[in-house]
């Protein structure tokens, strides 16, 4: 049955204006951009299908073109829509935090940086600059390596922190399995770039790793 002849109240979007989007599921939210379904489905049960399919909204909205063109029923116009839904949410998301606002410290360090990197599905290195009083100059993304290692040049971060005339920098990579405890290569790596940085007067304040739920900060660890 179409979901136009349900009752209102289980409809996706007539329930979000009675009740509030914080009531729906995720499936349910979801349908609402897929809008409408393919043969023998609703949009409905087209969103719970993709959400079984990749286990996660995380995982649906991080897929490829080809990854989703796999699934019955997706075409440029759904994948489209699903994009929309990931960009709209970085965008609204990068909104918070904008150049001259100050960071408070790691806890919100780390959300924006979630917001920046936690969808990559491979190793991504970068770097938020930041002045003597802590306000963000800019984030950068600079180096990007395998699932399993990215390769860091010293001597670019470096660079790139004298031509944003930065006074601090923290440090951030994600880990793509998910899993943010610190590795060796991970401590090394920041206490190499803390020597290099120090040379021109530019403070390492934090390095912190992305996981897909957790964050870990080295400056909290210890290890800064």
């Amino acid at each position: 049955m179409a979901i136009r002849h349900w009752p209102i109240g289980e409809r996706p979007r007539e329930k979000l204006l009675m009740r509030g989007a914080k009531h729906l599921s995720d499936a349910e939210l979801l349908a609402i951009f897929l809008q409408t379904g393919t043969r023998g489905k609703t949009a409905l049960d087209l969103a719970r299908d993709l959400l079984t399919e990749f286990g996660s909204l995380r995982k649906l909205l991080s897929a490829t073109k080809d990854e989703l063109f796999k699934t019955s029923g997706l075409g440029n116009a759904k994948y489209a829509a699903l994009k929309a839904i990931l960009e709209l949410t970085l965008r609204h998301d990068a909104e918070q935090f904008t150049q001259g606002e100050i960071l408070k410290g790691s806890v919100e360090a780390k959300l924006f940086l979630a917001q920046r990197l936690r969808s990559h599905t491979q190793e991504v290195f970068a770097v938020l600059f930041l002045d003597t009083k802590h306000r963000m100059i800019c984030f950068e993304e600079l180096f990007y390596g395998t699932i399993n290692e990215a390769m860091v040049y010293p001597r670019e971060v470096v660079k790139r922190s004298l031509s944003h005339n930065a006074a601090k920098i923290i440090l951030a990579h994600n880990h793509p399995s998910g899993d943010p405890t610190p590795s060796q290569a991970d401590r090394d790596i920041t206490k190499l770039l803390k020597g290099a940085l120090a040379l021109v007067d530019i403070q390492l304040i934090d390095h912190i790793i992305i996981g897909h739920r957790h964050h870990v900060s080295l400056a909290e660890t210890g290890d800064i």
